[in-house]
């Protein structure tokens, strides 16, 4: 297994020799303006440019979009991508959305199993923030609330579970026990909006899902460094890792591939 932290949430996971690219975000630095319901508005994000030109992002064999935000999918992913490249959705909704851009080969993954050239995908459930005060945030901007996280399973490969944009959450402890994942992703950057809250991991988080799972469990910090609203660095976690004598939380550069072997 190898992941490549491409920017924000955008990896390339290569499993059982099949490569998959999550939450493609291809735009240039500075190219959107913060989001109005969030801290640091006045920031534009983009905060880093990609590490490498678009076309320099290999061609994978599918597309995961967790869901349909501007940071996890994007005019430039549509631009790049192949029309009839397959890509696998949490929803009906997010299904119909890239219908509409013209993709041909969209698939609703499921939480009983969803099977790609011998790579099991299982979709598994999030909480963008606590639901009970962001969904209604969500609703009244206009913005979808859901996302997903996914579950990778094959013979002869580990178990990869890619946490998705959530918080700690007793859907994240669930998937953790019920999966027992070799390797976690986490999207750990701290996002909040106006009223405070945190709309995925920050540094607490990232320490139940580092308690909740083996010594041998890789966790990987992915959606680092890039959003207007973000509230924890890739040094804060460094620093986190340091005074807490974690050895197996690792925090990739951009463009950087980490190998499990």
């Amino acid at each position: 297994m190898k992941i490549t932290q491409i920017r924000n949430a955008t990896i390339i996971v290569n499993f059982n020799n099949i490569t998959f690219l999550v939450d493609p975000w291809l735009a240039p630095k500075d190219s959107m303006p913060g989001f109005d319901s969030a801290i640091n508005s006045q920031i534009r994000q983009p905060r880093v440019e990609l590490p490498c030109k678009i076309n320099e992002i290999p061609r994978t064999d599918a597309v995961i979009v967790t869901h349909i935000h501007p940071d996890h999918w994007d005019e430039y992913a549509e631009d790049y991508l192949n029309k009839e490249i397959q890509i696998f959705v949490q929803s009906d909704i997010d299904r119909d959305y890239l219908n509409s851009r013209g993709f041909i080969n969209v698939e609703v993954l499921s939480d009983k199993g969803t099977e790609f050239k011998g790579i099991s995908l299982y979709k598994t459930y999030c909480q963008h923030g606590k639901r009970e005060t962001i969904k209604p945030i969500c609703e009244q901007i206009g913005m979808p609330y859901d996302s997903m996280g996914v579950v990778f399973k094959s013979k002869g490969e580990k178990t990869l579970y890619i946490a998705g944009d959530t918080i700690w959450c007793e859907e994240v402890e669930n998937a953790l026990h019920k999966y027992n994942p070799d390797v976690v992703v986490v999207n750990a950057c701290g996002a909040t909006v106006l009223s405070g809250e945190r709309i995925i991991m920050n540094i607490e988080d990232v320490d139940k899902v580092i308690k909740n799972t083996n010594n041998t469990t890789t966790i990987i910090a992915s959606h680092m460094d890039t959003v207007s609203h973000l509230t924890v660095t890739r040094e804060d976690l460094k620093e986190y890792t340091k005074s807490n004598h974690i050895t197996n939380l690792l925090i990739p550069a951009d463009g950087e591939t980490i190998e499990i072997k």
